[in-house]
């Protein structure tokens, strides 16, 4: 059984991540993984809805390719430019329903990943109880100061916060200034999320939309406590397309397009140790679903020399191990998993299965903790089930 990670290990001091002023750590979802690599279940927090009452997020749906989009966008009142290896369309305000900038992202496949609406002189959301009713039941994942100056009303700096909101696979982002009796609207984004990262307010190409916006010139200040993100962004936009591929966000998986993109993201030259482990890690796990297991070990295992004694590389190389039929080394794997994360149930289940051939007691040993690991998690129910049947049969 594989392990496969939507977003860093939030309990890895070392894990790449931005250091604001203030920041709340949220846990991404891992669509295919039942146990994060903290032993508890990956699950999403009941989150209140993201309705608004304004037009802005009556956009197109994301996923949806840039042919269809066009059909409902005449390119004329589109501007098109660059992003990374994909492109952004902007619908200026004046054409806009919703009176803002609107950008559409597409990446280079084609595919529509995310969209921003920034308001360069921000929307007094007063007038608007639906969505000001979501944003009092959201508690901000980033506090921080902005000064902007193309808001006529504001001279010095302003609190300011960052709301997220979504389901699944999407996440709902609010950049909103003053307090929340008077809030003001200054940017709002709706992303997969594999993508969330390079929407970030940390990110030079989200700031510049504030410091130059539309029709001003440059020079203008935005300034934050907080330190920028400065990962290479066409790393993070391939590793992010690498990850919409593998784990389905848009569709069918799709193998091949992730390995192109995870090789793309590490010779864009990611600058932290961290996201470059974890992206031949990735590479590693796109081989596994080609079916190229020589390649996967050889992925996993120059992961390991970046990024030494991480129990997911090693969990999932011993799974590969195994597809290969080397299984001394693939017990040698497991164990060094749960040696070092006690509680991690799926490489608890995998080192079960390891040993249930040659040493029946260990292997009942394993599988017990497996299940008081996993007590209550409705996930992994036909599993708990399967182990259930497999300790009785020990048993006796």
């Amino acid at each position: 059984m594989y392990a496969s990670f939507v977003n860093q290990n939030p309990c890895d001091t070392q894990a790449p991540r931005i250091m604001p002023f203030r920041l709340w750590v949220v846990c991404g979802l891992g669509l295919s993984l039942l146990l994060n690599a903290c032993g508890t279940p990956v699950q999403r927090p009941t989150l209140p809805p993201s309705e608004t009452d304004l037009v802005l997020l009556r956009s197109p749906t994301l996923c949806t390719s840039k042919s269809d989009f066009l059909k409902t966008h005449p390119a004329s009142t589109l501007k098109p430019q660059d992003w990374g290896t994909g492109q952004e369309v902007v619908l200026p305000a004046d054409r806009s329903p919703s009176h803002s900038d609107e950008s559409y992202f597409f990446d280079e496949d084609g595919t529509l990943v995310g969209t921003i609406f920034t308001f360069p002189s921000g929307l007094d959301l007063n007038p608007y109880p639906v969505l000001r009713h979501t944003l009092t039941r959201l508690k901000p994942v980033l506090e921080f100061y902005l000064n902007v100056a193309n808001l006529s009303s504001k001279t010095n700096m302003d609190p300011s916060a960052l709301y997220e909101t979504g389901d699944e696979k999407t996440t709902t982002q609010y950049l909103v200034l003053g307090t929340r009796e008077h809030p003001t609207l200054l940017q709002a984004s709706v992303t997969i999320d594999p993508y969330v990262r390079l929407f970030s307010p940390y990110r030079r190409e989200f700031l510049e939309r504030l410091r130059h916006p539309r029709g001003q010139k440059p020079g203008q200040q935005l300034d934050s406590q907080g330190a920028e993100d400065k990962e290479p962004f066409l790393s993070l936009q391939q590793f992010a397309r690498g990850q919409t591929a593998q784990l389905s966000y848009c569709g069918t998986q799709n193998y091949d397009t992730a390995a192109t993109a995870y090789q793309k993201a590490i010779a864009s030259g990611f600058t932290n140790k961290v996201w470059l482990a974890e992206a031949h890690h990735k590479l590693g796990l796109a081989w596994v679903g080609k079916g190229e297991h020589e390649k996967a070990k050889a992925e996993m295992l120059l992961s390991l020399t970046i990024r030494p004694n991480t129990p997911e590389i090693l969990n999932n190389l011993g799974t590969v191990y195994r597809q290969l039929g080397d299984k001394a080394n693939a017990l040698a794997s497991f164990e060094k998993s749960v040696t070092l994360r006690p509680n991690y149930a799926i490489a608890r289940y995998n080192l079960a299965e390891a040993y249930e051939p040659t040493n029946p007691k260990r292997a009942l040993s394993e599988y017990e903790t497996y299940l008081a690991l996993v007590e209550g998690i409705p996930d992994e129910a036909s599993r708990i089930a399967l182990v259930q049947q497999r300790v009785k049969a020990l048993k006796h």
